[in-house]
């Protein structure tokens, strides 16, 4: 579980980046006005993306080498947070007006696929190649057997914590096969000997209440498309979670509802809290945020050491149907995806790449939180189960609804079983439409 304590160079890109964020606002195109044409004729595509400012800066400086390498292409760019960009490009694919290249997320790609907002890649199967890519990762990007989705790199969850305040209050520190009991034991004794609650309360987080289902032996989703757990089971992780936070072991709601998808507006990141669960690859926004620098450590597991988290395609690229230049916008993707000077330049910012040759190439070359994430993932590697499909359509819309319930349960206006009742109804009727 390694530490992080070099930040000096992470936290000069960030800045940098940050000057990006500001004048790339919400989704603003960087490369000129949407829809522009570019110099001399050449090629224009849209890239969109969502992430923390070091992700903003690296990617860009991908495409600029991209259009060095092309330069018949321009490419035009923006990012935002991630609930922001969800809202945006929910709104542009509605409109018809979906970005030619698009960074998505794993519970996006049967929403745009059925919908027929994404290319299948096998109309350019000659300009992507994905050979060398893991093949159960690879079928995470497909919808009733057709590639609208291409993994772009490989994360998984994490307990992300505070190096130094952990190690000073003297808990014993988190390890591989810890069980959920023995993590919520952990926060109680975090909050009793600093004075602040030990993580951010997991209650209101599906993807942490996935981890805690799979440890289970249970699923967020089956097969066919529909819920894979019972209110009885939501009622079990809801009474857990409110009941650490009515000790004070974890956030209060004051708090919770702050979350944005940012990992500034975290308890972690505003100093009031031990730990967060995150994702690997986007906890390298923590580096800026805690003076004395954070370590990855596993998710907890179910009480017979049961895994429940995986590794997951951090997110994925997509190209839009009715992309103007599909094959130019596919070279992008494949660029993006297979060019070694690119994995270079990318490190670990959206996970370790899927491309195993370019994974293993770039491995003595990782320093600083890249190595972290990479460190992190091969201490588990072997350990963790295959990823599940991609959540069906309607599981996007789910996510706001998971916490907007919770929410009602940390505020105590309904009940964890009065709440798990009211979801439930819900996503079996979103799930049916």
């Amino acid at each position: 579980m390694p530490g992080n304590r070099t930040r000096k160079s992470w936290r000069s890109r960030i800045a940098a980046a940050t000057a990006l964020l500001v004048s790339c606002s919400l989704l603003t195109a960087c490369s000129g006005p949407d829809g522009a044409g570019g110099d001399g004729g050449k090629v224009v595509l849209r890239y969109t993306w969502w992430g923390n400012p070091d992700r903003a800066a690296r990617t860009q400086e991908a495409v600029d080498l991209f259009e060095k390498k092309h330069p018949e292409i321009e490419v035009q760019t923006s990012f935002s947070g991630y609930d922001a960009y969800k809202q945006k490009l929910a709104t542009q694919a509605a409109g018809g007006d979906a970005p030619d290249v698009m960074q998505l997320d794993y519970r996006m790609i049967d929403q745009y696929a059925s919908g027929g907002v994404l290319l299948d890649f096998a109309e350019q199967r000659s300009v992507l190649d994905t050979g060398e890519f893991d093949a159960g990762l690879l079928a995470t990007g497909k919808v009733d057997g057709k590639q609208y989705a291409i993994p772009q790199a490989r994360g998984t969850e994490t307990v992300v914590y505070d190096t130094a305040q952990w190690k000073k209050s003297g808990v014993t520190l988190p390890r591989e096969g810890w069980t959920w009991s023995e993590w919520a034991d952990a926060m109680r004794e975090l909050a009793e000997r600093t004075g602040k609650p030990g993580a951010t309360d997991p209650g209101q987080s599906e993807d942490a209440f996935e981890v805690w289902l799979r440890g289970r032996g249970k699923s967020l989703y089956t097969e066919d498309r529909r819920l894979g757990f019972t209110v009885d089971d939501l009622t079990h992780w809801w009474t857990f979670a409110d009941k650490l936070r009515r000790e004070g072991a974890v956030s209060p709601a004051e708090q919770t509802t702050q979350l944005d998808g940012t990992v500034e507006n975290t308890p972690l990141g505003r100093g009031r809290a031990i730990s967060d669960s995150n994702w690997d690859a986007p906890s390298s926004g923590f580096v800026a945020l805690v003076p004395d620098g954070v370590t990855l450590a596993p998710m907890p597991s179910g009480e017979d050491g049961t895994p429940g988290q995986y590794f997951k395609p951090s997110m994925f690229m997509g190209v839009a149907a009715d992309a103007g230049h599909p094959e130019e916008s596919v070279q992008l993707v494949d660029f993006m995806l297979n060019d070694p000077d690119a994995a270079k330049i990318l490190g670990a910012t959206r996970g370790i790449p899927v491309n195993e040759t370019l994974r293993e190439s770039i491995a003595p070359g990782l320093k600083d939180f890249d190595r972290t994430v990479y460190d992190y993932q091969a201490s588990l590697e072997g350990d963790l189960d295959a990823p599940p499909q991609a959540p069906p359509s309607g599981d996007s819309a789910l996510q706001t609804t998971f916490q907007r319930d919770y929410d009602q349960v940390s505020y105590e206006r309904m009940s964890p079983r009065e709440a798990a009742e009211d979801y439930v109804t819900e996503a079996k009727a979103e799930l049916r439409s």
